[in-house]
């Protein structure tokens, strides 16, 4: 009995995987949103509105050096438009820009991750990190009315 539910449940992820794979922009909606955790997580640690924790301070910036790293793969061709996309159409037409922004992104957040062993050192890291990602959605993003 136990063996076709398991059986059911890893087809569901399967096929729930590939379906993701075959969405673009629903995928990298759903990364950017992990970005969005992340950062409100780190946000109430540098306001002092949750208690500082070294590992969840470095969890923070694992999830955006991960996440920056995925970016690129996430922007083909045929994912201009549609799904309440809110990519700006310079992404496709300056890749490389876009793909050195994502690069830096994951860079930093990595050093970051390395050094947030203190309130003092997770501030300082969290706000360069932040200001690298309001740089791509100030040039690559576009406003919602």
């Amino acid at each position: 009995m136990i063996r076709p539910i398991l059986a059911a449940t890893v087809v569901a992820l399967g096929v729930t995987a590939a379906l993701a794979q075959s969405d673009p922009i629903k995928e990298r909606q759903n990364l950017m949103k992990g970005f969005g955790a992340a950062t409100r997580t780190g946000t109430q640690i540098s306001r002092g509105e949750i208690p500082f924790d070294a590992a969840k301070a470095k969890e923070v910036f694992v999830t955006i050096e991960t996440g920056a790293k995925r970016i690129p793969t996430l922007f083909p061709e045929n994912s201009k438009t549609g799904g309440d996309t809110a990519a700006d159409p310079k992404i496709w037409t300056n890749m490389s820009d876009f793909q050195s922004l994502a690069a830096k992104i994951g860079a930093d957040a990595q050093k970051a991750a390395a050094s947030a062993d203190s309130l003092e050192a997770f501030k300082a890291a969290f706000g360069e990190v932040t200001k690298d990602c309001g740089a791509c959605h100030q040039t690559y993003r576009l406003k919602k009315s």
